[in-house]
């Protein structure tokens, strides 16, 4: 089989049968995020492909990050003021040695399905592969817009604080029709959860401006909050995003939520016990709000973030010194917040990710004894972040599928700071029509595209479709 074919990761006729007449024809919901709202609005060109691709500034995609620094590049070429051309001809030098590697296959993958570029990238062929991807990417077609519109996406999910004003996606609104897609905001409070750090004072006072409520007690924090979810559900918000490093499920008493947000607002440390209660607490309230709101809640848990922690003093977060997380227990707290929160009927739709996959199971089973009120209201989300890998998106759907109903998973995003990722939907697609490809060829279901056709097309789009509520009036 020759790289990256027209049937690469398919390996029967069923799986090429079922990504060629239903997968690749499907339209894209992309409903997280990390594109910036800003930069969909000004429509810009960019002036070449690194800074489309790689970095600009300390803004970029980490994943290409990490592997540039395990090659041996500077920082100076990586996040760094270094010549623009010369961190391409380093990238392309890096990926040379990354075979095996997804960024491997989605690198090439960009180049193909946007530049029409059929070469290897390696630092021979860097210099050619420049000079035309620069020249199209000075083209309307490379305009932010268009490298949406082309990809066949019909609503991209950015991520963003409860304190914005959404004045880019206001702006983007009037263009709709136009753009033909829609870019919606989605709140992810990770200010708010952050207690710990010495802005959380700063950050209270910035929220509750903007909300229009005084922050002085966790009530507050709450009626914050309302405002809101009722200001980006008129601006076509319909998802939260919570990032829970690690997680314990400790209640408490309103009077010791009003002491911890005092101590919060002073920037007094907190002990293990008292973080542990405002987190448990602020998500019982957040749940609460989602489900009021019909908003679909996401838990991206068991990450570990900055490591490196003069890196992290240099240059920030998000800037690839993260890791899995082992928290051995966090399904099983989570279990706790959602038992106590199914006594009243407050359970939101939620979409579990967790980076550590040996908590998948747990998860998986855990949200089959609580789903009621609709089709699929809890699931298993997509392999994410370093298990974006074709085995960890078949792990991920086997184990969907084994404990749950994978027809009704809404499928792939792109967690993606890059215009250029939207090849990572049809890799998946891949994996999806492999996934059921192989189980029909062994028998286990029927070798039927006009069974399983429906089941692929429900999954790349119109579960999505129906799930997040987007595209109703």
């Amino acid at each position: 089989m020759a790289f990256l074919d027209q049937d690469f990761l398919l390996e029967n006729s069923m799986a090429k049968k079922l990504f060629h007449d239903y997968a690749e024809k499907m339209p894209i919901i992309d409903f997280h995020c990390h594109l910036n709202p800003e930069e969909i609005y000004e429509n810009k060109n960019y002036p070449n492909i690194t800074r489309v691709w790689l970095n600009e500034g300390t803004y970029g995609d980490h994943y290409k990050w990490r592997l540039m620094r395990a090659n041996g590049v500077p920082e100076e070429l990586i996040t760094g003021d270094g010549d623009e051309y010369e961190k391409f001809l380093a990238w392309a030098e890096t990926i040379e040695k990354s075979l095996g590697n997804p960024l491997y296959e989605w690198t090439h993958l960009e180049l193909k399905r946007f530049f029409h570029i059929d070469e290897r990238l390696t630092r021979a062929t860097a210099p050619a592969i420049w000079k035309k991807a620069n020249a199209l990417l000075q083209t309307d077609d490379f305009k932010p817009r268009s490298l949406i519109r082309n990809s066949n996406v019909k609503a991209v999910c950015t991520t963003d604080d409860p304190a914005s004003d959404l004045h880019y996606h206001k702006l983007i609104q009037a263009d709709e029709a136009e753009n033909g897609f829609k870019t919606l905001p989605a709140m992810r409070p990770d200010k708010l959860i952050q207690i710990e750090r010495d802005g959380f004072g700063a950050y209270l006072k910035e929220l509750g401006a903007i909300a229009g409520v005084e922050i002085k007690t966790f009530a507050d924090v709450l009626a914050a909050l309302k405002q809101r979810f009722t200001f980006f559900n008129e601006n076509g918000g319909r998802l939260s995003d919570h990032s829970l490093l690690t997680y314990h499920f400790v209640e408490a008493s309103d009077a010791e939520l009003d002491a911890i947000v005092a101590k919060g607002i002073q920037n007094e440390p907190l002990t293990a016990t008292e973080h542990d209660q405002y987190i448990t607490m602020l998500l019982e309230g957040l749940m609460k709000l989602n489900k009021q709101f019909n908003w679909t809640m996401q838990f991206h848990i068991n990450s570990i973030r900055d490591l490196n922690q003069p890196m992290f003093d240099q240059l920030g977060p998000d800037t690839g010194y993260d890791a899995v997380g082992t928290q051995p227990d966090i399904a099983g707290e989570m279990q706790k917040l959602y038992s106590k929160m199914q006594l009243t009927h407050d359970i939101p739709k939620s979409i579990f990710y967790s980076l550590n996959d040996n908590d998948w199971m747990q998860l998986a089973t855990m949200m089959g004894a609580f789903q009621e009120g609709g089709q699929q209201r809890l699931q298993l989300g997509a392999g994410w972040w370093f298990n974006d890998t074709a085995e960890g998106m078949d792990k991920q759907l086997r184990i969907f599928a084994q404990q749950s109903l994978l027809p009704n998973f809404v499928g792939m995003l792109t967690d993606s700071r890059s215009f250029l990722s939207y090849p990572r939907h049809e890799y998946f697609r891949r994996v999806l029509c492999n996934f059921y490809g192989k189980l029909a060829e062994k028998g286990r279901v029927p070798d039927d595209e006009k069974v399983l056709g429906p089941v692929i097309e429900d999954i790349a789009y119109n579960n999505a479709y129906r799930y997040f509520g987007f595209f109703e009036k």
